[in-house]
């Protein structure tokens, strides 16, 4: 019968690791394994992590089986079709003399420097336990100290992790941020009352200077070309909404999923060298110029520039939306796992104008979110 782990960590189901059901264990990968005796094992030709050692082998995956050595240790068994070669760092070291020990599972494990373990990932049970680590598995390699004594080394892979302290208040185990439950409540009514102060506040700036683009391209690298801009201000005005011409690039198939744009499409659209003048004149006229994930949108309309201090200028107009609103949903949505332009509409209640993912509708749909999150950025007048 396997010991439960619910006796000796004071851990929540959902902090468990790795799980112990009757005569099976659940992994950390998700995996469920059963235990089989040592008998079983050989017969299924399962190696031991000590046997694969000896081999210069390292598991290629989990453990497809588990024993119990007397001493309530863990003894992992694993498929000899499923190992790999160990790196050659890990075969040689240097060594005052060749020395195994034999366990009493019958492992045998092998006698290494405390570098070479480190290297291994092999740590002793103190340490681990620093780490916040419960060790369950039988050793898998020794040293011996000056004073003749044995150290074993186990496995952190297959250590169980303990439940972290908060790091505020050092009582309570750490719920969200290192912080415990309470702590974190407390932190984020502080992170909110600020952010909604900073949003809430007065910018006064006028709606016609305030612009918001979007870019599709052909792909996601730097390499990779515009297709398509779309420019509004802050009145909802349409600047400019065109298609345009790639230089380079003959079909981008990976995006045309995407944004539906296809070579066909952009056929007879004017090229990008003849649409600049016009962009930066318009850009010229802005106070600022913002977009939903600014980053990779200023990646590439940097380059319609020659110099870096025109491109700098740029930058310096530069706001992004999508940073803004994970600050929002940091600290008023903090469940929200994405926070892709969808939803952040979504969580404001804001419906698309056109066909989402083109630019046109990611523009407009940008300038939306933002009067959210600062309904008090433009002047009154």
């Amino acid at each position: 019968m396997l010991r439960p782990l619910g006796a000796v960590l004071p851990l929540r189901t959902e902090d468990l690791e790795e799980l112990k059901l009757e005569n099976t264990l659940k992994l950390k990968s998700g995996a469920t394994i059963k235990q089989v005796s040592r008998t079983e094992a050989d017969k299924k030709n399962y190696l031991t992590r000590g046997i694969l050692t000896q081999m210069h082998l390292m598991p290629g995956g989990d453990p497809v089986a588990f024993d119990r050595a007397e001493d309530g240790s863990l003894i992992y068994y694993f498929d000899a079709d499923k190992v790999v070669e160990a790196p050659p760092e890990q075969w040689y070291f240097p060594r005052a003399r060749k020395e195994e020990k034999r366990l009493e599972s019958g492992s045998t494990i092998e006698r290494m420097s405390i570098k070479r373990a480190a290297s291994c990932g092999y740590y002793t049970k103190e340490r681990l336990l620093q780490m916040h680590y419960e060790v369950i598995e039988e050793p898998v390699a020794f040293t011996v100290k000056g004073d003749g004594t044995t150290l074993y080394f186990y496995d952190k892979k297959t250590a169980v992790r303990l439940p972290l302290e908060c790091v505020k208040c050092g009582k309570d185990i750490r719920y969200r941020r290192k912080l415990c439950r309470k702590c974190y409540e407390e932190d984020l009514a502080q992170r909110r009352e600020e952010g909604d102060i900073y949003r809430g506040a007065y910018y006064g700036m006028e709606r016609e200077r305030v612009l918001f683009f979007d870019l599709e391209l052909t792909g996601v690298y730097d390499h990779d070309e515009i297709i398509s801009i779309s420019i509004t201000d802050a009145t909802g005005k349409i600047i400019m909404d065109t298609l345009v011409k790639p230089a380079h690039k003959k079909k981008w198939k990976q995006t045309e999923k995407i944004h539906g744009i296809t070579p066909d499409m952009v056929a007879d659209a004017p090229l990008l060298d003849e649409l600049i003048p016009e962009i930066k004149r318009i850009f010229a006229g802005a106070d600022n110029i913002i977009a939903y994930g600014v980053s990779t949108d200023y990646s590439h309309i940097k380059y319609i520039y020659d110099t870096e201090a025109e491109r700098e200028e740029l930058k310096a107009k530069t706001r992004c939306c999508a940073n803004e609103f994970v600050r929002y949903a940091h600290e008023h949505l903090p469940d929200l796992s994405h926070a892709s332009l969808t939803d952040a509409m979504a969580a404001f209640e804001v419906d698309w104008d056109g066909i989402a993912h083109t630019s046109i509708a990611d523009t407009i749909g940008c300038m939306k979110v933002w009067e959210k999150l600062f309904p008090n950025y433009y002047s009154k007048a």
